[in-house]
């Protein structure tokens, strides 16, 4: 990542690309939440580096044959949310401004904070790849609702609340390690990115997979691509414009008119 006094070639390259666009389609990953105090999970400070538990619990396999360690998760989500006191940092709030804009087709983002929800970002452009853990869902008869349903029951006495409609096993609504992804959310991603104009893909590795697949996808469409990351990514060759930097510092500026 380098200092965005010194990307002024980037930011413009980046602006260049975007301010014609008339279907701009964005992948945002955990790079985008970073400035909002949202951690990632593999890096140096990340959740399951500090916590391999967490890394665990996302596993479907283990959650669903542990009840002890699902016990262990509701009761830290039941403390307070790992997102309590998160707000959207100017990087969301620039993907609002693009939609604002008219510009903006479909916002795909692999994380499942909802700060994309809470900036803003209008629900029928939303694709949470990923799922979200605003909400939560039954493993067995796929009921869902708000988490804070389940976490009343947790604070009540309940240590593993079961579903009430099946009894089945209860998660948050995301997409764990062992777990497909919903279907109609990937082909959605992959039909926005077939459609778009420009793909910009904002802090995200794209090494992600399918998800990332949408990159090559739009980009065999005659879509062009932009990068906004601090580490370089493997589709970085395939871009009209990369720009390494803080994402609430360059996002801002990309997309102002």
């Amino acid at each position: 990542m380098r200092p965005i006094d010194e990307l002024t070639a980037e930011i413009a390259a980046a602006r260049a690309v975007l301010g014609p666009a008339e279907r701009i389609v964005v992948l945002t990953g955990a790079g985008i939440s970073t400035d909002s105090g949202i951690p990632d999970f593999r890096g140096p400070e990340g959740l399951w580096t500090k916590n391999p538990e967490a890394e665990k619990t996302a596993t479907l396999s283990s959650y669903v044959s542990d009840p002890e360690l699902r016990k262990r998760n509701w009761q830290r989500l039941a403390e307070g949310s790992m997102w309590e006191g998160k707000e959207p940092n100017p990087g969301h709030r620039a993907l609002v401004e693009l939609e604002r804009q008219g510009k903006l087709h479909t916002l795909i983002t692999q994380n499942v904070d909802s700060l994309h929800r809470a900036a803003g970002t209008s629900e029928e452009r939303l694709v949470e790849i990923h799922g979200t853990t605003s909400k939560f869902r039954c493993l067995d008869c796929g009921d869902t609702a708000p988490m804070e349903f389940a976490l009343e029951r947790v604070r009540a006495g309940e240590a593993d609340p079961p579903c009430r409609i099946c009894g089945g096993i209860l998660k948050s609504a995301t997409i764990s390690f062992g777990q497909n992804l919903v279907m109609a959310d990937l082909h959605r991603s992959e039909q926005a990115a077939m459609a778009c104009d420009v793909l910009l893909a904002v802090g995200s590795t794209l090494t992600v997979y399918p998800i990332a697949n949408v990159v090559p996808i739009a980009h065999q469409a005659g879509a062009q691509i932009v990068i906004v990351n601090a580490e370089p990514t493997p589709f970085d060759g395939l871009a009209a414009a990369v720009v390494p930097a803080s994402i609430s510092d360059a996002l801002p500026l990309i997309v102002a008119r």
